[in-house]
């Protein structure tokens, strides 16, 4: 029986709401597994801040050009028609309105869309990279997440209490329990586990969930 989604999962599902020739930019890390999980038919544009748009798969280990790299340093392959470009002209795509969707992941985000998915700790990157630049200029702003942290705290939270990346930015998050909007600064639940019940759903999440409408299960396959 799940009891929760792996990563792979939660990736898979925020693929499935991707639209096909959407410009897309993945977050560094766990949000890069989206691009494995395109539906069939369907292609994304993905773009990556140091300057590629419509990269492809990465490539069979031992294969790998490490001249064709994304923002996070893994290797990657070219789709038909990519484009280089400088990553000034990469950073102006993102300001001026370009990308469709950012999907990113987070330490904690807030009923109000308010995300904070950066740090300064002993692991993480000494700087927020893009994701400020993303947050604002991307017409959609999606988070993949684990439900709660390793310690079992909410990561959906009432107000945020690390440092932010972006107000009232986020309009969707994928959990490994369920798939929640925000809507009139509010959290309201759209799809969740169906070994899940409402009532256990909301003591790992640190604050109301609305039901407006239907709540669906969320149902993905095993990978």
């Amino acid at each position: 029986m799940t009891t929760k989604l792996s990563n792979a999962q939660i990736a898979w599902r925020a693929a499935q709401d991707i639209a096909d020739g959407t410009y897309v930019n993945l977050g560094i890390g766990f949000p890069e597994m989206v691009a494995q999980y395109q539906p069939p038919g369907r292609q994304a544009v993905f773009h990556t801040e140091n300057g590629i748009l419509n990269f492809g798969e990465s490539p069979a280990e031992g294969h790998e050009d490490w001249d064709l790299i994304n923002a996070g340093k893994k290797a990657v392959t070219l789709n038909a028609g990519a484009a280089f470009f400088h990553h000034a002209d990469s950073f102006a795509m993102v300001r001026g309105g370009h990308l469709d969707v950012a999907i990113l992941g987070a330490y904690q985000v807030a009923e109000n869309g308010d995300l904070a998915n950066w740090s300064t700790g002993p692991k993480g990157v000494p700087a927020v990279g893009g994701a400020m630049d993303l947050v604002h200029g991307a017409k959609r702003v999606a988070v993949i997440t684990d439900h709660v942290t390793k310690d079992g705290k909410p990561k959906l939270v009432k107000c945020c209490t690390l440092p932010l990346t972006g107000v009232g930015c986020v309009t969707r998050v994928y959990t490994s329990l369920a798939v929640v909007d925000i809507k009139g600064r509010r959290f309201v639940l759209r799809e969740k586990l169906p070994t899940l019940s409402l009532e256990a759903l909301q003591a790992q999440t640190g604050a109301e969930l609305l039901i407006d409408g239907p709540v669906a299960d969320l149902i993905v396959p095993e990978l």
